[in-house]
């Protein structure tokens, strides 16, 4: 309906500029949005108040001439000018009732458009690092990536989803030696086990698949240990240590077989956990590749090659200061290991050289300070950095009534992914991870999840779903046929106030779509699809449906199912089901 009412008072505008023998400014657009109060109409513009300055008339006046000028249109029953030069909307029934055989002829696709069409997005999410299970943190950033995923494919772009697998570098390491030491305890070797490596129970089950694949030929002398102090205050020279000597003494292929061992059960886990969340990814990128295939090399070479790269301290460091972000950063330490940071660079470079028009980055909050670096790499390396967009995700805190439970991935005292999804339902996961806007903290209330109550949003519109399909089967079993070309000529007879109330919300759900879309803000599904479900639980509580008189009922049933069919579609975007029966 926008486009309809963008053509009328464009189309209007055109006649009274040729009129004039004036040109229609450069660039405009003109602008359609809905009113907050229905006294002012469906639809308002503001088309007048923008052009009045530049053909030098008052915005009224010019209003009324853009309102003279209007096509009839049998979807608008009047037009009124308001305030400084508003132009309001009012649409006829016959706008209202056309949604229904829209939404029923379109089926599945309603609410699609091509928006994004020829632009190829590639999204990046969770990317957690391969060492340990998912916890309820990554939960959050998996449900608002495939959400947002399935948003903008709905609104026509061409979107990819994929996990940067960081399968290397210093995390791994400690992973391999975690999983080592627990090994060495196995094999009768006792000893201490450094407070700040991996100590989960999933540690010890990845250790005892090694010792049982290949039983004592990984243990090395206790002496070889006999350079680590135990007693160290600072435990991360301590890891360093450790992984230094497991290194050396168990040689490249004897240490790649227990970091293998770790990253590939613990990944196998990742994509397992992922799957029956419902997050499906088109391409799994390691980071291992960047380095084999000479790809950060190549970066540093051409950001040295260029002047963006400095050796101090024997380490080099890239100019990201002179590009907004607080400080130089090190690409390269004093030891010669790259850092995350030089991957990061290369990765980025990489999604570009594929031929991605835009990237999206979700990241947890904790790396706003991260945004500046990548970018002022982009801008050295000749990328636009403007085609990269970085969304922030909040931590999510569960409570288990007033408790709350601790998620530290090192400890090992955390909640994973499985056991939330276990006790509240994938449903309740997904769509209670996108209520809120990303970049907000989410506190998820477990036994709210579990409720079968009004309270619980998600079962409250699934509910609504259900009754309707309830409402189906009885029309079935009362030997009622429903007769689609036939109802649909009987719309007209949908005159209670309940009946416009749906119509309203139903007609919103398009433009819905592609505004949270364009947003990045899956939540406003999970708002819209209450209020839809809202209008649909107070028409259902106050009117009969399966009546004797045929029209009425045809007509009824005809809005019912597109309900049903939007109820259907929100919901699938969010990855939640559409239960027939609650």
């Amino acid at each position: 309906m926008k486009q309809h009412l963008r053509k009328l008072i464009t189309d209007s505008i055109n006649e009274l500029l040729q009129q004039k023998g004036l040109p229609l400014p450069q660039g405009y657009t003109v602008q359609i949005e809905r009113t907050r109060d229905a006294s002012h109409g469906d639809f308002f513009s503001n088309a007048a108040m923008i052009l009045a300055k530049q053909l030098g008339q008052k915005p009224r006046e010019l209003a009324a001439e853009i309102v003279d000028r209007l096509a009839v249109s049998e979807f608008v029953d009047n037009c009124e000018i308001a305030g400084p030069g508003f132009i309001n909307f009012f649409l006829s029934q016959k706008a209202h009732l056309q949604l229904i055989p829209d939404i029923i002829n379109a089926g599945d696709s309603f609410g699609q458009c091509d928006h994004g069409k020829g632009e190829a997005i590639l999204i990046e999410y969770v990317s957690a690092n391969p060492t340990g299970p998912l916890h309820i943190g990554h939960g959050r950033g998996a449900a608002y990536g495939a959400s947002l995923a399935n948003l903008l494919n709905t609104v026509g772009y061409d979107t990819k989803q994929e996990y940067y697998v960081n399968d290397a570098g210093r995390q791994m390491d400690i992973l391999a030696i975690s999983v080592w030491l627990r090994y060495l305890d196995l094999c009768g070797q006792q000893l201490p086990f450094p407070e700040k490596a991996y100590q989960g129970d999933y540690v010890r089950e990845i250790a005892a698949q090694i010792h049982q694949q290949h039983h004592d030929d990984f243990v090395i002398p206790l002496h070889e240990l006999s350079g680590v102090d135990w007693q160290q205050h600072d435990v991360e020279v301590q890891l360093d240590k450790l992984i230094a000597i497991a290194k050396q003494q168990l040689g490249d292929a004897g240490f790649r077989t227990i970091f293998n061992a770790g990253l590939n059960r613990i990944l196998s886990d990742i994509r397992e956990d992922l799957q029956e969340f419902g997050v499906i990814y088109d391409n799994w990128f390691s980071e291992q590749s960047l380095t084999e295939d000479n790809f950060v090399n190549n970066c540093i070479k051409r950001l040295q090659d260029s002047g963006h790269v400095y050796e101090k301290d024997k380490a080099l460091w890239f100019r990201s200061s002179e590009y907004g972000d607080e400080k130089d950063r090190v690409v390269v330490r004093d030891n010669g290991q790259k850092t995350y940071f030089a991957s990061d660079i290369a990765y980025h470079v990489n999604k570009f050289k594929r031929g991605f028009s835009k990237t999206i980055d979700i990241w947890g909050a904790d790396h706003h300070g991260y945004i500046a670096r990548v970018k002022a790499a982009l801008i050295a390396l000749g990328e636009n950095p403007d085609a990269l967009d970085v969304l922030l995700v909040q931590f999510a805190n569960l409570y288990r009534g007033k408790e709350k439970l601790p998620m530290s991935t090192r400890s090992g005292e955390f909640v994973t992914l499985r056991e939330l999804r276990q006790e509240v339902g994938n449903d309740a996961a997904r769509f209670f991870y996108v209520t809120r806007k990303s970049e907000q903290h989410l506190d998820f209330d477990l036994e709210l999840a579990k409720s079968q109550s009004n309270d619980n949003p998600v079962y409250y519109i699934q509910y609504a779903h259900a009754r309707i399909c309830s409402v189906l089967k009885q029309m079935q079993q009362r030997h009622y046929r429903y007769e689609q070309e036939q109802a649909l000529q009987y719309l007209n007879l949908l005159t209670e106030t309940h009946e416009k109330a749906l119509l309203a919300t139903l007609s919103r759900y398009p433009e819905m779509i592609l505004k949270a879309a364009e947003d990045y803000e899956p939540h406003l599904i999970c708002f819209y699809l209450r209020d839809l479900a809202n209008d649909f639980h107070s028409y259902y509580n106050t009117h009969h449906f399966l009546i004797e008189e045929s029209r009425l009922r045809q007509a009824r049933i005809s809005l019912i199912l597109a309900c049903k069919q939007v109820i259907c579609n929100g919901l699938r975007i969010l990855g939640v089901s559409a239960p027939e029966e609650m």
